[in-house]
């Protein structure tokens, strides 16, 4: 996959408690703990290996687990809302 255009994400108004307001549209959204570090990530300009890496380094992931694959869904999402092109 290639690199998404994140830029939409620095209008994001995030919380530390997982909140996010979309303030283009009002919509609101919330996220538990792993999505909140791959969504502040990719804000600051990670590239999805960088954020894989974040999430092993940050929790304990089994080595069964596709993270790369969890990382390109969650992007797929933001894709759907509109949040990254």
């Amino acid at each position: 996959m290639t690199t998404p255009d994140t830029s939409r994400l620095r209008d994001l108004a995030v919380s530390d408690s997982g909140f996010v307001l979309d303030p283009r549209t009002g919509h609101t959204f919330t996220l538990n703990e792993t999505g909140l570090l791959v969504l502040r990530s990719l804000k600051d300009g990670a590239a999805v290996y960088q954020v894989v890496d974040r999430l092993e380094s940050e929790f304990e992931v089994d080595p069964d687990d596709n993270i790369h694959r969890d990382v390109e869904d969650f992007i797929a999402n933001l894709r759907e809302f509109g949040l990254v092109r």
